[in-house]
């Protein structure tokens, strides 16, 4: 089946609303603030891929002394971030170009986020090489990939592949980068989600299309609620899990 070619300003024009209140994505950004464990101490965070601003908008709040920046490659993205997080700033890019980093921002960062970003591309690698460029030499990076099988929705967004563990640690090794663990997380109520999404098939692509940005229906909104309250139980580290999530580090110099 052919994948769509990729519009992230439709895309954020269209998802904006529903991705920030998704429970799997709340559930995701519970997962990359835990396993992040920022502390007191200064901290510069790259957000590779900020979307919206979702992610940010947690790290602020929870973090309000950190410095964090956001790279992302749509501008109607960059727009709804900027407005939401006014405390933050943002930087629209395409890491698939090896275009240079603003001589203030190479090397910037002590921590960083990938979350569900390099399921979206054919040359995972190429990104993450030019992302390198803004982390600092013992920057740790906290990389989150969709596992399991595809949905009519994910293709329908534009998913180039899933990963298995091994995939991702060859992908994150291979750029040079030193991996500290790979897992599996969610399980079991996260892959209880997924599944619908699955079983829903085409279904979901229509009525997502019916809405076009416009608040999700009662029904859906019952839904995830319910789900938001039963993945507060998944495991955060299981074989099982069809979250992929991996904590690596770039070398110290």
């Amino acid at each position: 089946m052919p994948i769509p070619q990729d519009d992230w300003d439709r895309h954020w024009h269209s998802y904006a609303e529903s991705a920030g209140t998704n429970p799997a994505e709340a559930y995701r950004r519970r997962l990359v603030l835990r396993l992040l464990g920022l502390g007191d101490a200064p901290a510069r965070v790259l957000d590779i891929g900020s979307g919206q601003g979702d992610l940010v908008a947690d790290v602020k709040l929870r973090h309000p002394n950190a410095d964090v920046i956001g790279l992302e490659l749509s501008r109607e993205g960059i727009e709804v971030a900027r407005a939401k997080v006014p405390a933050a700033s943002f930087v629209q890019c395409d890491l698939l170009d090896a275009g240079a980093p603003a001589p203030e921002l190479r090397g910037w960062a002590t921590d960083a986020v990938c979350s569900e970003v390099l399921e979206h591309v054919e040359r995972p690698d190429v990104l993450l090489a030019n992302a390198l460029r803004y982390l600092a030499p013992g920057c740790r990076l906290l990389v989150t990939v969709p596992g399991g099988p595809r949905s009519a929705f994910d293709l329908h967004i534009g998913h180039r592949r899933h990963y298995r563990r091994e995939d991702l640690r060859d992908l994150l090794t291979g750029v040079g980068l030193q991996v500290d663990s790979v897992t599996g997380a969610g399980f079991p109520f996260f892959n209880l989600y997924r599944l619908a999404v699955i079983l829903r098939g085409k279904k979901l692509v229509d009525d997502v299309k019916a809405g076009d940005g416009l608040p999700a229906s009662p029904t859906a909104l019952a839904a995830m609620a319910v789900f938001g309250t039963l993945f507060r139980a998944n495991l955060h580290s299981s074989p099982w899990g069809w979250q992929m999530v991996a904590l690596a580090r770039v070398p110290s110099e």
